[in-house]
């Protein structure tokens, strides 16, 4: 099974990314249901390694922080736009928690993630050099904020690989405590 940890984004802050995502011609959208702010990928594992996983998320004890959406980018590669995404107000209650998962999930045997934390929402992928229309888009989306959302739980997602897009389904949700008043 192939595996991920996010965020699953609440509805205030879905319904603007949805309102956002169009007039760009070519590109592949990302279908709202699936709009999500990965904490760690896993990767493909067997199903005992699953269990292992849902044990150490399990046993997490981090506070609930605030969450907001703001700005808009994109990932290149070999000098092509790769992906468009939403980028994310960094927030210490986000970083603690992302921490806390890479630690579990090294001391459940997982390798660690070589990449740099970088929070983001996907909203589209593409393979295209940046034209004046993608260009222009940025411009003018660039000060794109949602409203604040308190996020009270991460999500262990499964993902299953498609011909247009992946569909990912819940395995298991993790509730944070419940320290944090939103403002």
């Amino acid at each position: 099974m192939r595996l991920f940890v996010g965020l699953d984004l609440p509805s205030e802050m879905r319904e603007p990314l949805a309102l956002l995502c169009r007039g760009l011609g070519p590109v592949r959208w990302v279908p709202a249901a699936n709009y999500h702010l990965t904490l760690r990928f896993i990767g493909e594992v067997a199903p005992d390694r699953a269990e292992e996983v849902d044990f150490a998320l399990a046993s997490l004890r981090v506070p609930g922080f605030p969450l907001r959406l703001g700005g808009l980018g994109v990932f290149e590669r070999n000098g092509r736009i790769a992906s468009l995404w939403a980028g994310v107000d960094r927030h210490p209650g986000l970083d603690r928690l992302q921490a806390k998962i890479e630690t579990a999930l090294q001391r459940a045997g997982l390798p660690a993630e070589r990449r740099r934390f970088s929070p983001h929402v996907s909203l589209a992928r593409l393979e295209s050099p940046l034209t004046p229309t993608i260009a222009a888009w940025l411009q003018a989306n660039n000060l794109f904020r949602t409203p604040e959302a308190a996020i009270r739980h991460f999500t262990l997602f499964r993902s299953y690989l498609g011909k247009l897009h992946p569909t990912y389904t819940v395995e298991a949700e993790y509730a944070l405590e419940s320290t944090f008043i939103p403002s």
